[in-house]
């Protein structure tokens, strides 16, 4: 009898637990969107492209969100690499695009690819707004850059900073070597289908 008790207990304090932490991965949730910014609809794009598939990838060094400043060329010969420039944070679109890299996790894996996602917000606006993005476990698996000071100096070497001041949704994807194999400065307004992403990703294996 006192063991039915204790296991009743047991599985009361669980239930409670598990109801605790939904109510509060719902109100993070509500409250996230709630803190959406509506940019309204913007010119599709508004930059000068520079670079073109099969040209050598300008290199940087910005500092992560998370502190860590690394440059693209230290991931040569061991990564190819997936660089999703967007606009800025706190942003309908945005805010659904790095959701659903960071659940895609497996296709970079299973590609041999690591995704650094960078933007012209400053390092505090990306840490408040990354954090409140993933719901309850707080954590993106990339690192996400700062490009704010010099203001846009990577989006301009990549030719993707609008006139705006910030920069286009555009994706590069690099291989092992350093070359740009895939390009796609994609509408401002709409989310890049992953599709896409992916074919271009397995191209890499041929």
């Amino acid at each position: 009898m006192l063991g039915n008790q204790k296991r009743r207990i047991f599985w009361n304090i669980v239930l409670l637990g598990l109801f605790i932490s939904t109510g509060i991965a719902h109100a993070q949730a509500d409250n996230f969107k709630k803190s959406i910014y509506q940019m309204g609809i913007l010119k599709p794009k508004n930059s000068v492209s520079i670079l073109k598939v099969g040209d050598k990838a300008p290199d940087f060094s910005l500092t992560s969100v998370g502190g860590l400043s690394v440059p693209l060329s230290y991931y040569l010969e061991k990564k190819n690499v997936v660089i999703s420039f967007v606009p800025a944070a706190w942003t309908p679109v945005c805010s659904a695009q790095w959701p659903e890299y960071n659940n895609a996790k497996d296709m970079f894996d299973d590609n041999d690819a690591m995704l650094l996602g960078i933007t012209v917000d400053n390092s505090p606006t990306l840490y408040s707004w990354t954090k409140n993005m993933c719901g309850v476990d707080n954590t993106l698996w990339f690192p996400v850059f700062s490009d704010f000071f010099p203001h846009g100096e990577v989006a301009k070497k990549y030719g993707v900073l609008r006139l705006e001041g910030f920069s286009e949704r555009a994706l590069f994807v690099i291989d092992k070597k350093g070359i740009i194999r895939f390009i796609d400065v994609h509408d401002i307004n709409k989310k890049p289908p992953l599709s896409e992403l992916r074919k271009a990703l397995e191209d890499l294996k041929e």
